[in-house]
């Protein structure tokens, strides 16, 4: 777990340099740093999209994961519930700063697959790397969104950290075509979330949000049914 937690912290430490760089942010700077961030967004999830779509064995399971995972997602209604519990404790607009935050951080090749290796290899070269990558976006976001981007430093360590645990338990489960699947659905919200920051198109990304359980589940079912 070494490696989550260096990924972690870094995150931690870009919030609260980021936040400090903050006040002294005029508006006019601040609009433009929300727009590079929107197409910071929109280039990794562009880019996700392109490495991974032509190599999917199941070049339909992304569509069935964003519908069926968007439906749920909707009938729960988590991004209504995320904004209020978020601006109960703050102002602004930093519930789409961290939601766009906790996808970039935690819908990655890097952090995805640096959890794997580390549990299957005890290689942390991946999660090294994340962690010096989430630090220098951490600061982007928090001089733009605030302190609270912070928050998406615990999320990143929980969702590593079952990675982690899976992988460990699932040794001779896992393979690339998951991966591969998923970082496709992730490529997709984080496109999305991008979208919305640039106010191209608002998009409800967080009820999106359960289709990244959708591939799991799927391939869960062929291994145990041996389809």
């Amino acid at each position: 777990m070494f490696g989550t937690i260096f990924n972690t912290t870094m995150i931690i430490v870009g919030s609260i340099v980021g936040s400090i760089f903050k006040k002294g942010i005029k508006d006019e700077y601040h609009n433009i740093l929300m727009q590079a961030m929107g197409l910071v967004a929109m280039g990794l999830g562009i880019n996700a999209l392109v490495q991974h779509l032509p190599s999917s064995k199941y070049p339909v399971l992304f569509i069935v994961s964003l519908a069926v995972g968007g439906l749920l997602g909707q009938k729960i209604n988590l991004e209504s519930k995320f904004n209020v519990l978020v601006n109960k404790y703050s102002k602004g607009n930093l519930a789409e700063g961290l939601s766009t935050a906790i996808l970039l951080f935690c819908i990655g090749s890097l952090s995805i697959l640096g959890p794997v290796e580390a549990a299957l290899k005890g290689d942390y070269t991946y999660l090294l790397a994340n962690g010096m990558l989430d630090g220098i976006t951490s600061i982007v976001l928090a001089s733009t969104f605030g302190i609270g981007i912070a928050a998406s430093g615990i999320v990143l360590f929980v969702w590593q950290g079952s990675i982690y645990l899976i992988a460990i338990l699932m040794e001779n489960s896992i393979n690339n075509d998951l991966l591969n699947e998923v970082t496709i659905v992730g490529g997709i919200l984080i496109l999305a979330s991008g979208l919305s920051i640039l106010g191209i198109k608002k998009c409800n990304t967080l009820n999106l949000l359960p289709s990244i359980l959708v591939p799991p589940i799927v391939f869960l079912v062929i291994h145990l049914f041996h389809l």
